[in-house]
């Protein structure tokens, strides 16, 4: 894979990994913890989501599902 997509990829792993750490956190914990733009927080988000692994309960607040993932390094 290229650089970019390996970067990214270890990026929406730890937005996963962040949010299933702390239960329930806003888009702005996002944009404050990893340091990047509202937009690009969303679009990992939206894959997150796609794939089922994060919700919103409430506009702004996101939190993990119980489906169940295997993490490698």
């Amino acid at each position: 894979m290229k650089p970019t997509t390996d970067r990214m990829l270890n990026r929406i792993k730890d937005v996963y990994m962040f949010i299933l750490d702390r239960g329930t956190v806003s888009t702005q914990d996002l944009v404050e913890e990893f340091n990047i733009t509202p937009r690009t927080i969303q679009r990992d988000l939206n894959v997150l989501a796609f794939n089922d692994l994060v919700t919103s309960p409430s506009r702004g607040k996101w939190t993990t599902t119980k489906k169940k993932v295997k993490l490698s390094s």
